[in-house]
């Protein structure tokens, strides 16, 4: 079936390959320069274009543009006085859209002396004074060409050394696991606002789901930080990603229609007048036709929606505003064709309706020094959760689950940078009103009577219904600067941070994390790199706001010290080569009463996580090493190779050191492109994790609880104590452009895992069922007893081989 399917895309494929317009020179590629300091604009500088061999001149805004090119991939060279000769790779030029590039030049006075390097847009530059190490950068290109991406940035980002794709490595979840981290350590910013949700069905407290919400059409630029944070970004301790979007097309209207397997999405940019341009995008999955097509029994679906706005008020000051928002919504169906797989997922999952919006507006204004920005922005998540002994046929007698809760943030940011005297000085503060609203009810375990009606399991009920409003605060101080002719760039940073809440902590000396970092240039192509850091983050709202038996859980900020060390080798322009090392210790983080196992360890499972009774007293380390290559695109060859070592330990209520959810001890990750003539380009990449712990079931608790929760209980006493089979798999994508007039036409062809590999998840438990599957096997031949004492156990290996092709068309006008 798979074979002719594929079939019949290359044959199509084959017939649109004739009859194009590849070259009628309708292409275009604008830009503007901007003094990475000042963000003032570079006027006069020199910009050639190859392999056209044009050149022009940047005017008086930063601005400069070429018109009438051929499709195809260009090459530029920016140089101009004063500053650092800026190489920008692998920019495509189509007929359908007008690419709009922003670019950030460096002044000679902060270049290493006697260090050739080419600084580059779309590549993490050597010895920053910000963040001199455990940076890198992935641009537009290189996420829409991500074979198994599906222009899913959060899928792309797993590319990049130290990222983990979650428990197993095969999962569909979006769980990003930073250097043994867990998925709830990382922050994220659009355009220097934050963003908590970047994901579709995302787990409250945490932050993975099954699909990403951004729009790779709206990305310039992605930076990842897992070390040496700048001081103005709280909260994180394992990342920091920013995504930078591009500026509007002030010429005219265009857009582009993205049509899959899985959803249509529609992006159109332009200008509103001659002062402002617009983003904006509309996404609508139908996951659940397809869904209902290959007979499973759940059905996702969502929205999502996405805009941006540029206003030039005048040449010093800039407005822009943003909005990122998401509908999800899920319900289950019986399959036509039952099988013990299908009705575990029916009953093991819960329906999780969400929504979400982020709106910001940031106000940036240049002064004879530098510049100062003011944000304002908002941000909404709102979260239900239902789960049923039967969730085909749901009563209220029967629910185990129910999660009612809304949280709102509220953030006024206003920062300065200023250059003196060679330093770079940034300071400023955040002010936060936070709005939480919980009702969670969940069933741990089910009350159990003998027939004589003892009790034989007592009945756990986590309860909680809050409402809760307080207030966040911080600042912030980073300061840089090169000494030693330059050899030698230092920064250093200090941040404090506190809240209201009366179980947490108001005194910001608590929370200072002051950080450091050093960057050497050894050689003129070798810097050495170091950091030592400390950090905090506050707990989630479900864990601040909970209050069961015991009283309120307390609220300390999670704290954590990162120490840094690496070497960076830059030969060329387009090669870049990074070896870390990173030792990562963790103190008061959360520990479960119930389970006694720590909360680094949750996040990856649906619904929400810090809903119950814990202590901080928790323990935790992380260390390894990383080894990344990259080449860019010169010619016709791309490719990226990521591999991580490492080891992720936390404690428990034992207080003994186990292996974290995701300790798979090793991460490789090879992704490689190549441009073909006629518009034609085939990316391939490969993926490999080491195996992930697994804790087994308790099989007694498992028999008394499977009929109430749909699902088995593991034994945390044996937690993490046995491992999966190591995951590894290939993804292929295969592109052809036809360019016409004023459209362009994208068609491609992305399998996940083509080779077939297994994929292996969790182990299920559940009950052996008759050979219709509509009702449970027993050992008398008795209906089933309240406590399964009569049922037959059986541990669904959950190893599959999941080949997954996708077709779909973009067209550009």
């Amino acid at each position: 079936m798979l074979n002719r399917w594929m079939q019949t895309i290359f044959l199509v494929f084959a017939l649109w390959s004739t009859g194009n317009a590849q070259t009628i020179k309708e292409g275009n590629l604008t830009g503007t320069l901007i003094d990475k300091n000042s963000q003032r604009p570079i006027s006069g500088a020199t910009i050639s274009l190859s392999p056209a061999g044009l050149t022009t001149l940047s005017d008086t805004t930063g601005a400069f543009r070429f018109t009438q090119l051929l499709p195809g991939t260009y090459n530029i060279t920016i140089n101009s006085l004063g500053f650092k000769t800026v190489l920008l790779n692998n920019l495509l030029v189509t007929n359908g859209n007008i690419n709009v590039v922003s670019v950030e030049m460096e002044s000679m006075g902060t270049v290493l002396s006697d260090v050739t390097v080419t600084g580059r847009r779309n590549t993490a530059r050597a010895a920053s004074i910000e963040t001199p190490l455990s940076v890198q950068r992935m641009t537009i290109e290189e996420i829409k060409r991500n074979p198994g991406g599906n222009f899913d940035v959060s899928k792309v980002i797993q590319s990049l050394p130290g990222v983990g794709g979650g428990v197993g490595g095969g999962g569909f979840r979006n769980d990003i696991i930073i250097r043994g981290g867990a998925p709830n350590e990382n922050v994220y910013y659009l355009d220097g606002i934050e963003i908590p949700v970047i994901n579709h069905f995302g787990t409250q407290g945490s932050g993975g789901g099954p699909q990403g919400i951004l729009n790779a059409n709206f990305i310039e630029e992605v930076k990842l930080s897992s070390s040496a944070f700048d001081a103005r970004y709280d909260n994180a301790l394992s990342s920091v990603l920013q995504f930078k979007q591009k500026t509007g097309n002030d010429k005219r209207t265009q857009g582009n229609v993205i049509l899959s397997a899985t959803e249509l999405a529609l992006t159109a940019d332009g200008p509103l007048s001659n002062k402002t341009t617009y983003l904006a995008s509309v996404r609508r999955s139908y996951l659940q036709l397809l869904f209902q097509a290959i007979d499973l029994p759940i059905r996702p679906n969502y929205w999502d929606f996405q805009l941006k706005t540029t206003t030039k008020i005048n040449p010093t000051t800039t407005l822009s505003f943003l909005g990122l928002g998401a509908i999800d919504e899920f319900r289950f169906a019986a399959p036509k064709k039952a099988t013990p797989e299908k009705l575990y997922v029916i009953n093991s999952n819960p329906s999780i309706n969400q929504w979400n919006y982020t709106v910001g507006a940031s106000l940036k204004k240049l002064t004879a020094k530098g510049f100062w920005n003011l944000a304002i922005s908002r941000n909404t998540l709102n979260n239900t959760v239902e789960k049923y002994e039967d969730n085909e046929n749901p009563t209220p007698a029967t629910q185990t689950l129910y999660t009612d809760s809304r949280e709102t943030e509220n953030k006024l940011r206003f920062d300065v940078t200023s250059n003196t005297a060679g330093w770079k000085i940034s300071y400023g503060a955040v002010l936060q009103y936070v709005d939480f609203v919980n009702r969670f009810e969940n069933l741990y375990r089910k009350e159990l009577r003998d027939q004589n009606g003892n009790i034989i399991q007592p009945e756990v009920r986590i309860k909680a219904n809050s409402n809760v409003d307080f207030l966040r605060y911080g600042a912030f101080l980073q300061a840089g600067k090169k000494i030693w002719n330059e050899r030698v760039a230092l920064s250093a940073g200090v941040r404090l941070d506190a809240n209201s809440l009366s179980n947490s902590e108001s005194n910001p000396l608590q929370q200072l994390s002051p950080r450091i970092s050093v960057s050497y240039a050894m050689a003129p192509k070798w810097n050495l790199n170091a950091s030592v850091g400390s950090y905090y983050k506050l707990p989630s709202y479900t864990q601040l706001a909970f209050m069961g038996t015991l009283g309120k859980n307390p609220g300390n900020y999670i704290q954590s010290t990162h120490y840094t060390a690496g070497v960076e080798y830059i030969p060329s322009g387009s090669f870049r080569l990074t070896v870390e090392g990173f030792y990562k210790n963790y103190g008061q983080y959360p520990v479960s009463i119930t389970e006694g196992i720590s909360l680094a360890n949750k996040g990856t499972e649906f619904g929400s996580i810090g809903n119950e009774a814990i202590v901080q007293n928790g323990k935790g380390r992380a260390y390894g090493m990383e080894l990344f290559m990259q080449k860019k695109l010169t010619k016709r060859f791309f490719g990226i190779l990521s591999y991580t070592l490492y080891k992720s330990e936390f404690t428990g209520s034992s207080g003994n050191y186990l292996p974290a959810g995701w300790d798979n001890g090793q991460l490789l990750s090879i992704t490689m492109g190549y441009k073909l003539p006629r518009n034609w380009e085939l990316g391939l990449k490969f993926r490999y994790q080491g195996a992930a712990p697994l804790t087994p079931f308790d099989l007694n608790a498992s028999r008394l609880n499977y009929l109430s929760l749909g699902t088995g209980v593991l034994d945390y006493t044996r937690f993490n104590a046995n491992r999966l089979p190591a995951f590894h798999a290939s993804d292929i994508r295969i592109d052809k452009k036809w360019n016409y007039k004023k459209t362009t036409l994208n068609l491609f062809i992305d399998i996940t895992n083509w080779y077939g590999a297994t994929v292996s998840g969790m182990p299920q438990y559940t009950f052996q069922r008759t050979p219709d599957n509509k009702s449970f096997l027993t050992t008398n031949g008795q209906p089933i007893a309240a406590n399964g004492s009569n049922a037959i156990p059986l541990i669904l290996s959950n190893a599959e081989v999941q080949v997954t092709p996708t077709f779909g068309l973009i067209v550009e006008f």
